[in-house]
This record gives structure tokens, C-alpha cells and sequence, in this order.
């Protein structure tokens, strides 16, 4: 029932477009789902007293280790890709990635105590890393053979507008089915309905096979051993890191727990610090790539505190909404993990809009740091309503479910400024030898925002929820301010890019 609309309307609209694109808007569908499916009810299983099922972890500790799992997601994407371009290809990585995240959703589905939930988290983190990369270039692959190349490019972008409306679909409806089995049945009921929606996902991807071209090829250039040693390195390296500083942590006397969390924040941080000092160190880097590398560096960190706040609309919003949003509708209490299908629905709403919008101002249109700061702007105001929701719940009382509406919608809004124009901005600043590193960088801007929220939940323990909010609220402001002020330096660092 979740996907059959969606299906009717892709062969309807991709009507001409290879038969491969509805198989990948499946596998992908369901993927999305399973994932925004176990997010909408992670938190509040964490939260959850354990005589409700729960783990019975404190509010900020529940928002931390969401926030921690979020970061391994956007990290494993890199050996994800890695794996799939050098050493699986493309289909295998997708395949075994597949069978990794329905081997973690059903470990997650086993009532069996926090060493199976953090198992469970991190069998989906890495299969998500090597799922994720893959399938975007099998939809790319689709249409490689194209022969009019005006025809091809406008048929791809339409073939990827197709795909990613499967993720949100996936999104819109995941919480829905798993937000009311998890809260009215039984956690690990909802975990289970994840477990299936990656399962059909996977058996759509096996046998649609012979749709996809170069399903049975290997990667384009194999590495060979010597290639092997080096991400084998960085790979020991990490897991020295989090060991070595998750032993630290435990011997400064914090929990099992919190110690990962300090861990997996530390190597959030020394990735892209790595990276960047690898870019800005290359000895034949052009000056103006220089410059632009500069300007790139406060791109990431914009979108860094972007993130930071904004995933904890999956995190301290969602236990805000359990605790002091009145749920009722006609006598009934809708589950809290409902809110999370809000924004998928509004994506799905705005995107066509902001898409035509850009196109319609063409040169006028704002620029890459005026779009940026829009987004922090709205995110600012986003973040001081719920600010508003929480002063307003401030006598014990619940408050109605609008604010959160509103809240959400003037978020989505503030993303559809920053997102798209990050990823696009990120290949138009990426020096040639070092594309694939930026486009990197990009998702590990959400990595370190997500490791970073992780901290900052923490103040929620000493501030009201109005406070907390307000402060959020007046950080993004700020920022945006500051792009804002920088945008004249910006552009002139980007050297005619934007």
C-alpha cells in the first residue's frame, strides 16, 4: 500500500525513461523507508522507561546517541564509496549494503537489551555507507548511453527528479506505519516493519538485475594491493582513534555509552580536518583553487551548524513533542513519531516550487552565500518558534500541535535554500584532482553537525526548553549574519564561480 500510488505515477510520468529506473526508485523507496522508519521512533525507544520497552537513558543522552548514530551514517559513506568504486562495483555494493541494513534493523527488532540496539545501529550505519553511494551512480548508469546529449541531460535530470521522489514518499510514509506500531504495539514491532520495508527493498534489487546495465560488471579500475593498504590504513587509523578515546573517556570516569559519544565526535572532527589539510597542503594547487578552498571552508562550517540544529528536529523536537504537545485528534492520541512525516510532506511540496523559483529569477537570483544565509535565517526562525513552544509550555501544560507545524514548515523552507545549493556549489568550487574529496566534504558537514549535536543536547539539562530553543535560535541568527556581512569577500574568494 505504501508504494502503489508512487508506482502508478512513476510509470505514468517516466513514461520512455529505461525500465532500470523503476526497479532503483523501489530499492530506494524502501531503503528510505526502513531508515526514516526506525529514526522516527529511535529517540523515543532510547527515552522509553524500561518498563515501556525502553533503553530508560536520560533525555540528553537518548538526543546524544541519536546524534552520534547520524554522523556514523554520513561517515561510512566514504569507504562505502571507496568499496563500491574500487573493489565490489557499483550493484554488489548496493546488494551486500542491503543485506547489512536488514541484518541491522532485525537485530534491532530482538528485544535484547542496549548491546543489541547499539549492534543493531551500527550493522544499519554501515550498510547505509555502502548502499547509499552505489545507487545514485546505478541511476546516473542508466542513462550513460544516451545518444542526443541535449535529450540525455534533460532525461537524466528527469530520471533523478523520479528517484528522489521515491525518497520522499518512503520518508512521508515510514513513520506513519513504524511511529504506530513502535508507541500502540511494541518497539521492536516498529524496528520490525523496518526490517521488511529494507527487505522488499533488497529482493526488488536481485531481481531487477537484468534491468540495470553493468549489474554483473565489477568497478571500473580495480585497486590493486598496493591501493588496498592505504584505506586499510585510514580505516585501523579511525578504529585506533575511537578505541583509544573511548578508553580515555571511560578511565575520565563516564559511561560505556557516553565515552562513544565523545569517540565518535572526535573522529567526526578529525576527518574533514584531515582532509582540508591534505587539499590546502597539495604543493601544485593552483592559487584561485587556494582561494576557493577558503571560500569552501566557510561553506562547510555554515552547513555544519545548519545540521547541528537542524537534526535535532529528530531528537530533542520529537521528545518535546512526546512530552508537551497535545496529541488528541477527535478523542484520539496520534503517535509523537508522526510529526517526522511532516517534513518529507513539505519537501515534496516545496521542492518543485523552489526549483522553478531559481529558475525563474536565472541571474537574479540570490547568491551562494545570500542562499546560505537565507537558510540559517529560516532555520533561526524555525528554532525561535519552537522557542515559542517552549515558553509556552513552560507551566507543565501541553500546547497545541501548530507550533510544531509551523516549526517544521519554515525549517523545510530553510533547507530548500541551503541544501540543493551546497551540493551545487560544492562541485562548481572543487578543484579538478579533488572533486570527489569536496563532494565529500559535503556529507561530512552533516556528519560533524549531527557529532556536534550530540554535545550541545546536553545543555538542554541545565535550560528550559524555551531557553534551549531561544538560544539555538539566536546561534543560527548570528551566523547568518555573519554570511551575510561576508558575502562580498565570499564571492570575490570564489573567483567568478558564483
Amino acid at each position: 500500500m505504501v508504494g502503489t500510488e508512487g508506482v502508478a505515477r512513476v510509470r505514468a510520468v517516466g513514461d520512455g525513461h529505461p525500465r532500470g529506473l523503476l526497479t532503483l526508485w523501489g530499492v530506494e523507496m524502501w531503503e528510505r523507508f526502513s531508515f526514516y522508519g526506525m529514526r522516527a521512533i529511535l529517540v523515543l525507544f532510547l527515552a522509553a522507561p524500561v518498563e515501556d520497552g525502553g533503553l530508560g537513558l536520560a533525555p540528553h543522552i537518548a538526543a546524544a546517541v541519536f546524534g552520534v548514530y547520524g554522523a556514523l551514517v554520513n561517515l561510512m559513506a566514504l569507504p562505502g564509496g571507496w568499496l563500491a568504486d574500487r573493489l565490489w562495483g557499483s550493484h554488489r555494493a548496493v546488494v551486500r549494503g542491503g543485506v547489512v541494513i536488514t541484518a541491522g534493523h532485525t537485530v534491532l527488532a530482538v528485544p535484547a537489551g542496549a548491546a543489541s540496539t547499539y549492534t543493531g545501529l551500527a550493522l544499519v550505519a554501515v550498510g547505509t555507507g555502502l548502499l547509499k553511494p552505489g545507487i545514485s551512480t546505478l541511476v546516473g548508469r542508466l542513462y550513460d548511453a544516451e545518444e542526443d546529449r541535449e535529450s540525455g541531460a534533460a532525461r537524466r535530470d528527469a530520471g533523478f527528479s523520479l528517484f528522489y521522489m521515491g525518497i520522499s514518499l518512503g520518508a512521508f510514509a515510514a513513520p506513519l506505519v513504524t511511529g504506530f506500531l513502535g508507541e500502540r504495539v511494541d518497539w521492536h514491532a516498529g524496528f520490525g516493519a523496518a526490517a521488511v520495508g529494507m527487505l522488499l527493498g533488497l529482493l526488488i534489487c536481485v531481481r531487477g538485475r537484468d534491468r540495470l546495465p553493468g549489474a554483473a560488471d565489477g568497478p571500473a579500475r580495480a585497486a590493486s594491493p598496493a591501493e588496498l593498504r592505504t584505506p586499510l590504513l585510514a580505516v585501523g587509523g579511525a578504529m585506533a582513534l575511537l578505541a583509544g578515546a573511548s578508553a580515555v573517556a571511560v578511565l575520565w570516569g563516564q559511561s560505556p555509552t557516553q565515552a562513544v559519544i565523545q569517540a565518535v565526535t572526535l573522529l567526526t572532527i578529525a576527518v574533514p580536518a584531515a582532509y582540508f589539510a591534505v587539499m590546502f597542503r597539495a604543493p601544485d594547487l593552483e592559487p584561485v583553487d587556494r582561494r576557493r578552498l577558503v571560500a569552501y571552508v566557510w561553506i562547510f562550517l555554515a552547513a555544519t551548524v545548519f545540521w547541528m540544529i537542524a537534526e535535532q528536529g529528530g531528537s530533542l523536537i520529537s521528545l518535546f513533542a512526546r512530552d508537551h504537545v497535545d496529541r488528541t485528534l477527535f478523542g484520539w492520541e496520534f503517535p509523537t513519531s508522526w510529526f517526522q512525516s511532516l517534513g518529507p510532506l513539505y519537501s515534496i511540496v516545496l521542492a518543485t516550487a523552489f526549483a522553478a523559483l531559481w529558475l525563474r529569477l536565472g541571474a537574479r537570483q540570490p547568491s551562494t552565500a545570500a542562499k546560505f544565509a537565507l537558510g540559517l535565517l529560516g532555520l533561526g526562525l524555525a528554532t525561535l518558534i519552537m522557542a515559542g513552544a517552549g515558553w509556552a509550555a513552560a507551566d507543565g501544560g501541553r500546547v497545541t500541535p501548530l507550533w510544531l507545524i509551523v516549526a517544521f514548515f519554515v525549517q523545510i523552507m530553510a533547507e530548500m535554500c541551503l541544501s540543493p545549493t551546497g551540493l551545487s556549489v560544492t562541485t562548481r568550487l572543487a578543484p579538478t584532482r579533488f572533486a570527489n574529496q569536496i563532494m565529500s566534504l559535503w556529507f561530512l558537514s552533516v556528519a560533524l553537525g549531527s557529532a556536534l549535536s550530540a554535545q550541545v543536547v546536553r545543555l538542554s539539562t541545565v535550560w528550559s526548553p524555551g531557553t534551549y530553543f531561544t538560544m539555538l535560535g539566536a546561534a543560527a541568527l548570528l551566523c547568518a549574519a555573519a554570511l551575510g556581512l561576508a558575502r562580498a569577500r565570499l564571492r570575490r574568494l570564489m573567483c567568478g564561480v558564483d
